[in-house]
C-alpha cells in the first residue's frame, strides 16, 4: 500500500511538471535536458496510471488488494509503450510497422519478466 502512494504523488508531481512545461515553454526553446525531463515526467505519468488500472484489474480479476514486485515490472514495461511510438512519431515514422514492432517488443519484455522472475 506504501508502493501505491508514493506512486500516486510521483503521477501527480509528474503530471504538475507536465503542465507546467507545456504552459511555459515550447519545445523550440526547451533544449535537450529539457526533452529529456519531458520524456521522464511523461513515463511516471504513465506509469502511476498503468499501475492505478493494474490495481484495479487484479482486484476484480484475482481478488488481491495488494500488488506484487512483478507486478510493479509489468507496469513499468506497459507504461513505456507509450513513450516509445510518441518518440517514433517525433522522428516522423509512425505507421503501421512501428506500432507492430512496439508490440512485438513490449511483449518480449513481459515474456521476459514472467519468467525470469
Amino acid at each position: 500500500m506504501k508502493h501505491n502512494r508514493i506512486i500516486l504523488v510521483l503521477g501527480i508531481i509528474g503530471l504538475a511538471a507536465l503542465t507546467l512545461m507545456l504552459i511555459i515553454t515550447s519545445p523550440t526553446e526547451i533544449g535537450p535536458l529539457g526533452v529529456l525531463l519531458f520524456f521522464t515526467t511523461l513515463y511516471l505519468v504513465f506509469f502511476c496510471a498503468v499501475t492505478l488500472l493494474l490495481q484495479a484489474f487484479v482486484r476484480l480479476a484475482f481478488k488481491r488488494k495488494e500488488l506484487k514486485n512483478k507486478d510493479y515490472l509489468y507496469a513499468a514495461i506497459l507504461a513505456f509503450g507509450p513513450i516509445m511510438l510518441l518518440m517514433a512519431r517525433s522522428f516522423g515514422a509512425i505507421d503501421l510497422w512501428t506500432v507492430a514492432l512496439t508490440v512485438i517488443f513490449l511483449c518480449l519484455a513481459e515474456f521476459l519478466v514472467y519468467k525470469r522472475i
